[in-house]
């Protein structure tokens, strides 16, 4: 109870840390303050524009500290999770990228908790999910504290079969860091999870929540489009998909056969991607996205 106690309070406080520290004007800035300030930007709603914000950032960062690892785990972790959520137009190369960088980093320092983090978001988007989980927890046993690792152990858990032991995770992540800025990603994980049992009701409870805390996530919003579907509420379900496919800015949610084809989709071992195709794309179907 103790721990976690403290992981919690370290985790409140280090949000209000950065922000304070990011907002602190400077005449001249160093590449401290560019990673301060592409870190209090991640706790904006996740937008294409957001990525591009952050990224240029950490760049400024680099530019000023090429050796920077901070920066360089920073920048890594932008590109994979523009990939992740969606966003990325060039997802290959995007996650080229930020494999290179992170490599780099780890090499340079191989205690660095973040950049053990940093390479099982890689390694999630590649798809090599047990690989990542042995990365997400390194990062854990490095700082206790970095409980985004828990939420990302339950993705990968979800994504290689294992469903029935990632709510339980994302529980304990909740508890860990009750006022996370990235919450609604917990509230996301745990919605999907429902989707995909067809336990539609308390997906819909989930995914609303994580749309209340994430109202730009085009990806929820997809998944709220399903729920509402399969429950029948199509004059919902094709609000949300309409309003998913605005925030994405691109043609991600044009059809069902492009959002398969997305580079990082996130559609996971065989039996899963079963599950999708039951409940995720028949809910999209019905909520009016065409095959082609």
């Amino acid at each position: 109870m103790q721990d976690e106690i403290t992981i919690r309070l370290a985790n409140a406080l280090g949000v209000e840390l950065i922000a304070a520290e990011a907002a602190r004007p400077s005449e001249h800035p160093d590449a401290l303050d560019f990673i301060l300030r592409g870190r209090a930007a991640g706790f904006k709603p996740i937008s294409r524009g957001i990525h591009l914000e952050r990224i240029g950032l950490f760049e400024h960062a680099l530019a000023l500290d090429p050796q920077s690892i901070e920066a360089q785990s920073r920048l890594a972790d932008v590109l994979v999770d523009r990939v992740l959520s969606g966003m990325a137009e060039a997802a290959t190369a995007d996650l080229a990228r930020a494999e290179r960088l992170i490599d780099q980093s780890l090499a340079a320092s191989p205690r660095y908790a973040f950049a053990h983090f940093v390479k099982g978001e890689v390694l999630r988007a590649q798809k090599r999910w047990e690989r990542a989980i042995l990365e997400f927890e390194a990062a854990l046993a490095l700082d206790h504290n970095l409980v985004a690792a828990l939420t990302n152990v339950g993705w990968c858990k979800l994504s290689a079969g294992l469903m029935e032991e990632v709510i339980p995770l994302v529980e304990q992540a909740i508890r860990l860091s009750p006022r996370d800025p990235y919450i609604g990603v917990r509230y996301h994980l745990i919605g999907a999870v429902h989707l995909l049992q067809s336990h539609i009701d308390e997906a819909i409870v989930w995914l609303e929540k994580a749309r209340s805390l994430m109202p730009t996530g085009a990806l929820q919003r997809s998944r709220l489009a399903s729920a509402y579907a399969l429950r029948g509420e199509t004059e919902l379900a094709a609000t949300e998909l309409a309003e998913a496919r605005r925030l994405d800015g691109g043609n991600l949610f044009s059809s069902i056969a492009h959002l398969k084809a997305y580079p990082g989709a996130w559609w996971g071992a065989p039996k899963i991607r079963t599950l999708y195709e039951a409940t995720y794309f028949a809910g999209l179907r019905k909520a009016g996205m065409p095959e082609e």
